[in-house]
């Protein structure tokens, strides 16, 4: 005897089966998974180093104060899970987008060279002074920016002459000291720290100029 399922069924117009096999499949397609809330953004290893500017959060404007616009000063910079076995940090801060973020140049310019930060230290105080040994964190130097001489070691705010403009604010944690003196430029310390970088994290600040 056939079902009443079976006999309703039977007069169904042709490919009716079809579409109601598409829709039985689709009914027992499991429901799709939602992405994962994304981590902190300046965490380049989840889980690893971090690094985070108390003052700004990641890909968010960087306060007046810290700009040309204001007191360029540098900022105050955090950092924590430093590993293990890390004996020195390095800290470099460029711009990618300089001078026009549609027409960059080929390198970026660069706003901030320190090194040879001990590893005790659990960041960088506010307004470092822009001398080759600023004496805090005790032992840490600084190195040349893209500017001009004599305002080229040191921190030095942005000032983009057009567009908003991102700054890289990148933390390096190297495996052994380095024996180098202080006035080095990013290329010549990218060199230096070549082979010996452990782990990396990055903080990353917007501004626009005011006008």
């Amino acid at each position: 005897m056939k079902s009443p399922l079976a006999h309703q069924t039977a007069f169904l117009p042709a490919g009716t089966f079809l579409l109601m096999a598409t829709v039985g499949l689709w009914g027992c397609k499991p429901a799709a998974e939602k992405t994962p809330a994304a981590g902190p953004a300046e965490v380049s290893d989840p889980g690893g180093m971090r690094l985070a500017g108390p003052a700004f959060a990641h890909n968010e404007p960087i306060p007046r104060k810290y700009t040309v616009d204001g007191d360029d000063v540098s900022p105050l910079l955090t950092w924590s899970n430093v590993p293990s076995a890390a004996k020195e940090l390095a800290l470099i801060c460029d711009d990618p987008d300089a001078p026009d973020p549609e027409n960059p140049r080929k390198d970026p310019w660069v706003h901030w060279v320190i090194y040879k930060i001990p590893v005790t230290a659990a960041g960088l105080p506010e307004a470092i002074p822009q001398e080759l040994r600023p004496g805090e964190p005790a032992g840490a130097v600084q190195g040349q920016n893209s500017g001009d001489p004599p305002v080229n070691i040191g921190y030095r705010g942005p000032s983009p002459p057009i567009g908003r403009h991102r700054y890289f604010f990148k933390l390096y944690a190297l495996s052994e000291e380095l024996t180098v003196e202080p006035g080095l430029d990013k290329r010549a310390l990218l060199s230096a720290m070549e082979g010996k970088i452990l782990a990396q994290a990055q903080l990353v600040g917007t501004y626009i100029l005011a006008r």
